[in-house]
């Protein structure tokens, strides 16, 4: 269990009380999920229900951990997911109490149709606060949660006071949703409580800021440059946009391209392509910057390729529009960054100096003998390097330069200083019986990604300490430019294979290089690899024999320390390589341990030391001296990692303000044990000005909100049982005797899909005191009226139902069972209301090859040959209302225009059946609603010949019992159904094909 600090307490002792509701805004890493889980302990009963809700997957999980070594286990937090079961397996867990995590979905669900009695609820506690909005799930529980339950409370938390900061009186608007009068604010440097606590214990930091390479500045300050000139033209664009925000320092986070898109998201369809691209420039600018101080140089330079090539061959809609060209690139700092990167990796050699190459640093000598076995078994010449001699697969106008990230070495000399600490308190410590201090001597070292833990795993693996500094890890670089020039091989070879529309000479696995085949995982397929292979085996098994054994891959650069990361187990010497091709069957028989005994010819007797030895040294586990753990940055689940582990060295590869605090917090809940924090910076950089930008905008934050406590207004609520009483009196019709007002005191209601639940829709129809029935609907979302139907779609969700076909089959159910069928075609309400922006979904207008043949003769001109365009949403829903005459549309530019339009509809109408409108359209209707659905569908059919219209189709259905018996009828029978003129036509159609069904060119439709 986590030790509480003073501020903790102080902040449980003002929140814990059951009989309030609050709001915490707490700085980031001072240790929030210590504080719920400490809360949900002092809840946990089976006389209580307390709800988790608004948490991921990821923190029901940690927060159940976190419970359950807290000793809340019989039976802790439970998860209620769509996996729980049913509704009767849900509220049986309501019913026993506890603590319990549940989808906000389905907590509305069960709240609607009485699956939890919500006023058995003891209290609801809330995640990330700073989300809450009026269209926000939460805003729908925290409405049901009072109307019926007044007393129970609710509890907010939040640690992202940087999100409370878009709109009028931000604050205010979070607590008048969730209902609260009291909010907490502790910041970090602000409160005095927090700030004394942390400050009275202090963790050893030495901060060593790394200045960049030559090659790296330069494209530091290129990038910059192109990400200013990107700014400028931004600002000179002829949109609107808040100057303000449009700045550097809040470019460099990823925010950034959110803020700028939602305010151009109004207006989006009427900005031209260039302001798009610069748009979608500075993301890239953003990457790009970031990338340099986290990639090796190889995989930067490729990366920046892969920009070249999409500028230079763009496609899709980009292509022809310009939309796909960057400004950026064509200005002088772009061949600075282009040509910088390179130089970083190689130097392209001229003809002159060819002759005389310079040395490369040989490999590593295990990789050598590998491939120099499948040069034997090929053929070749093998390549040594024994000298320092250039290796062969290295193109000849190609020296390698391969720069290595100034981080990785002061890293490795980190690591030595720490050894060297370590090595001097052991030898304290046997010398003096002094008592040893607390904690463990693993080392921790964090970085921003997994892909940087990679990284640096591979560099401490294979580091060769015997070389300068800035160069330990030419081991590792020339694997990595073996593996990029096998890939830049058949990259060239793909273009080559595309622009000439054959399959290059590299694509068949006959002729294939055993450097390709090296990198794919492949093998030559000669039966003689396995005895050179062999050799390579037993050559590298005596070779690796004087090698301490690590977990983690090779030697850390003789620093005997290694990362975590599993990796094969290097063999002993004495352990002679056997010929796994020819064993006996009975040892293949036998289990791992009884057949390595066998192999190895080990007497079994496990009480000799030798044996003893022997294992250590494969199964062992590692000393706490000899371990180096390299993890990424997380969520609060690194409090309780450092609590676990307790480390005293800790290295910071990159900053991170909020793991500085989570250091803090954990050497004031440790104050006996030393923890010395390695700080690690480049310099004059970004990563610098962004550690640096993310401090002030979280001061910035806490500093709005404090000031908007102090002046804000609290927020009246309004009683729910009252709030609807003024709409009791709401059937007015002028049909009833002298216009009186009939008095109907059944609530407005409305029947919602469950599927809806997913949109906003549903919750501010119950906010304009619409009461909300979840059903499980065959046809449409929303049933208002017993003759109302909607069928609500978003315009992503119209563009997919219109390429499926399933609109077409909504829409058919909708004309059957109910009077009125409505399409309400939903907009977003940050987004124009405009179809303009369907073009951005890229899902219709695009060219094909002539799907139709052109309907007149052509004189072979290819312009007279018109290509085929797919028909766009509008002349989409022309053909759907020409099928559909009753069909209604709705353009509502919002939700908040959704809910007028549905109280406008359901104004002087009756309400629906729940009953009713669940059974509609469902598997077990009865014969007479099927045969319903068999006459739609020959009524359409009807509809379409000749003669036969909306007045007389009912009429027609009346006389003849199915289409094949009109079919048979002669021309005076027709016509004494239809009349003189209408049964000539629908009589010679039938026969002769004269005329045609409307809305289908001219079939011809044949007995």
């Amino acid at each position: 269990m986590s030790t509480l600090l003073p501020f903790h307490t102080s902040i449980l002792n003002e929140i814990y009380d059951p009989a309030t509701s609050d709001l915490l805004v707490l700085a980031r890493g001072l240790g929030l999920r210590r504080i719920i889980c400490t809360l949900l302990k002092i809840y946990d009963s089976p006389q209580n229900l307390v709800l988790l809700v608004n948490a991921t997957q990821e923190e029901e999980t940690e927060i159940g951990e976190e419970l359950g070594i807290m000793g809340c286990r019989k039976p802790g937090l439970r998860v209620v997911g769509y996996e729980t079961g049913t509704s009767r397996d849900r509220q049986d867990l309501y019913k026993k109490g506890g603590l319990l995590s549940v989808t906000s979905r389905i907590l509305v669900v069960d709240m609607l149709q009485n699956t939890i009695h919500i006023d058995m609820i003891t209290g609801i506690i809330v995640l990330h606060a700073e989300k809450v909005s009026p269209l926000h799930l939460v805003s729908f529980i925290t409405r049901l949660y009072r109307e019926k339950n007044d007393k129970g409370f609710l509890k907010a938390f939040t640690d992202q006071p940087e999100h409370i900061t878009s709109g009028l009186s931000p604050l205010k608007n979070i607590m008048k949703e969730l209902q609260l009068r009291r909010v907490w604010v502790f910041p970090r440097r602000f409160h005095q409580e927090v700030k004394d606590t942390l400050e009275r214990k202090r963790a050893d930091v030495i901060e060593l800021a790394q200045n960049l390479t030559d090659n790296m500045n330069d494209i530091h300050g290129a990038i910059v440059q192109c990400m200013n000139s990107t700014l400028a033209e931004l600002r000179r664009s002829k949109v609107e946009l808040d100057l303000d925000s449009l700045n550097l320092p809040a470019a460099y986070f990823s925010s950034f391209d959110h803020l700028v898109r939602k305010q151009l998201d109004p207006i989006w369809h009427k900005v031209g392509p260039s302001t798009k691209g610069l748009v979608r420039d500075l993301g890239v600018l953003r990457r790009l910057v970031s990338y340099l101080l986290v990639y090796d140089p190889l995989q930067f330079h490729s990366y920046c390729q892969a920009l070249i090539e999409a500028a230079t061959n763009p496609t899709g809609t980009d292509s022809g529009t310009g939309a796909g060209k960057s400004q950026w690139m064509l200005t002088d700092a772009a061949n600075i960054i282009f040509q910088a990167a390179k130089q970083r990796c190689f130097i392209e050699i001229s003809a002159d100096d060819q002759s005389n190459p310079p040395t490369v640093a040989e490999l590593d000598d295990e990789d050598e003998e590998a491939w120099n076995a499948i040069y034997e078994l090929e053929g070749r010449p093998q390549s040594s390097n024994k000298s320092g001699k250039r290796p062969q697969w290295i193109p000849k106008g190609m020296h390698p330069v391969l720069e290595e990230l100034p981080k990785w070495s002061l890293l490795a000399e980190i690591l030595e200083e720490i050894e060297g600490e370590i090595v001097r308190m052991e030898s304290t410590v046997t010398s003096k019986p002094v008592e040893e201090p607390p904690g463990t001597n693993i080392t921790l070292v964090m970085c921003s990604s997994e892909a940087t833990c990679t990284l640096l795993n591979d560099f401490l693996s294979l580091k060769d300490g015997k070389r300068p500094k800035g160069e330990w890890g030419r081991r590792m670089m020339l694997k990595k430019l073996r593996s990029w020039l096998w890939w830049d091989k058949r990259r060239k070879e793909a273009v080559a294979a595309d622009s000439s529309g054959k399959r290059g000479a590299g694509g068949t696995s006959g002729g294939r290089d055993p450097d390709e085949m090296r990198w794919t995982g492949e093998s030559p397929g000669n039966d003689g690899l396995s005895e050179a292979m062999k050799k390579k085996d037993r050559e590298r098994a005596a070779q690796k024999a004087s090698r301490r054994r690590m977990r983690g891959g090779g030697p850390a650069g003789g620093d005997g320390r290694a990362s975590t990361v599993p990796r094969d187990t290097p063999v002993s010497a004495d352990v002679p390589q056997m010929d796994f091709d020819n064993l006996d069957p009975e040892l293949l028989a036998l289990n791992d341990e009884e057949l390595q005994l066998n192999l190895i010819g080990i007497n079994p007797d496990m009480s000799t030391t030798e044996f003893t030895a022997e294992f250590d040294t494969h199964y062992g586990l590692l000393l706490p001296a000899e371990t180096l753990l390299i993890r990424a940055y997380s969520d609060d689940t690194d409090d309780r990692m450092l609590d676990e582990i307790k480390p005293r060295f800790i290295v910071m590869f990159e900053p991170c303000m909020e793991f500085v605090r989570r250091v803090e917090v954990y050497k004031c809940s440790n104050p006996g044990l030393p923890v010395r924090v390695y700080h690690m910076v480049y310099a004059n950089s970004i990563e610098e000005h962004k550690y640096l930008a993310g401090i002030r905008r979280e001061k910035d934050a806490f500093e709005r909100l404090i000031k908007e406590r102090g002046s804000m207004l609290l927020p009246i609520m309004e009683d729910p049982q009252t709030s609807g009483s003024d709409a009791i009196i709401k059937t007015i019709s002028s049909r009833i005797a002298g216009g009186r007002r009939e008095l109907n005191k059944a609530p407005s209601q409305v029947i919602v899909d469950m599927r809806e639940f997913r949109s906003t829709l549903p919750s501010l129809l119950h906010a304009s005191h619409l009461l909300v029935i979840p059903a499980t609907l065959t046809v449409g979302d929303y049933i208002l009226t017993p003759e109302i139907c909607v069928e609500r779609k978003s315009l992503s969700d119209l563009v997919s139902s219109f390429n499926s076909g399933r609109l077409y089959t909504q829409c058919e159910l909708m004309s059957v069972h109910y009077k009125t069928p409505i399409l309400l075609i939903e907009f977003e309400e940050d987004k124009a209301f405009s179809f303009e922006i369907i073009s951005d979904l890229k899902s219709y207008a695009k060219p094909t090859n002539n799907r139709f043949p052109p309907k007149k003769k052509t004189t072979g001109n290819p312009a007279e040959h018109s290509t085929y365009n797919s028909p766009t949403i509008q002349s989409k829903l022309a053909l759907l209302v020409l099928s559909f005459p009753r069909l209604r549309i709705i353009w509502s530019s919002s939700p908040y225009a959704t809910t007028d339009i549905f109280n406008d509809l359901k104004k002087d109408r009756a309400e629906p059946d729940a009953v009713k409108a669940i059974s509609t359209g469902a598997e077990d209707e009865s014969p007479d609603e099927a045969g319903a659905g068999i006459n739609a569908a020959a009524e359409e059919l009807l509809r379409t010949f000749p003669g036969i219209n909306e007045k007389n189709v009912k009429h027609v259905m009346s006389k003849v019992r199915n289409v094949r018996e009109l079919c048979e009828m002669d021309l005076l029978q027709v016509q004494g159904i239809l009349g003189a003129d209408p049964g000539k036509a629908c009589y010679e159609f039938l026969h002769k094909g004269e005329g045609g069904i409307r809305g289908f060119g001219a079939p011809v439709l044949r007995q």
